[in-house]
């Protein structure tokens, strides 16, 4: 038998998870985590909250929004930690939203560089010119930047 704290204090969490206090607050008022009280109106949180913010924290990285993550949290268990199954049928929902996103990123990335490498001198192969706006029926922005799966 563990004796680890099943309930961790604020500070405690902060600490552990690299997350300020504040933005702990802010979390449990959005609903991404759970937190009890004690008599003397202090929070607690589960030992298992810890998992939750690496995700969210992680999640947040790659620029999803706390509304992308908060529907995913809303998938999980509430009254236990989740499982490996319950993370896997998470991933499963999120793989073509992040195959999109790591899309546009390479995207992103490949023609930066090459226009930082041109300073702009070709524009007929820039794929931020637009000129006689020929791309304006693919909308706004710079399609050619545009991961694959947001050209259709």
């Amino acid at each position: 038998m563990s004796k680890l704290p099943k309930l961790l204090t604020i500070g405690e969490v902060a600490h552990r998870s690299g997350v300020a206090q504040t933005a702990l607050r802010f979390y449990e008022q959005r609903g991404l985590i759970a937190t009890t009280r004690t008599s003397g109106n202090q929070r607690r949180y589960d030992r298992s909250v810890l998992r939750r913010l690496a995700f969210i924290r992680s999640a947040q990285r790659v620029g999803l929004s706390l509304e992308q993550i908060a529907e995913a949290l809303a998938a999980l268990p509430e009254d236990h930690a989740p499982t490996k199954a319950d993370w896997a049928r998470l991933s499963r929902r999120w793989r073509d939203e992040l195959d999109a996103r790591i899309d546009g990123l390479q995207r992103l990335r490949d023609r930066l560089t090459g226009c930082i490498g041109c300073g702009c001198l070709s524009l007929r192969t820039c794929a931020l010119h637009n000129a006689d706006d020929k791309l304006a029926e693919f909308g706004p922005g710079a399609p050619l930047l545009r991961p694959t799966a947001d050209r259709r």
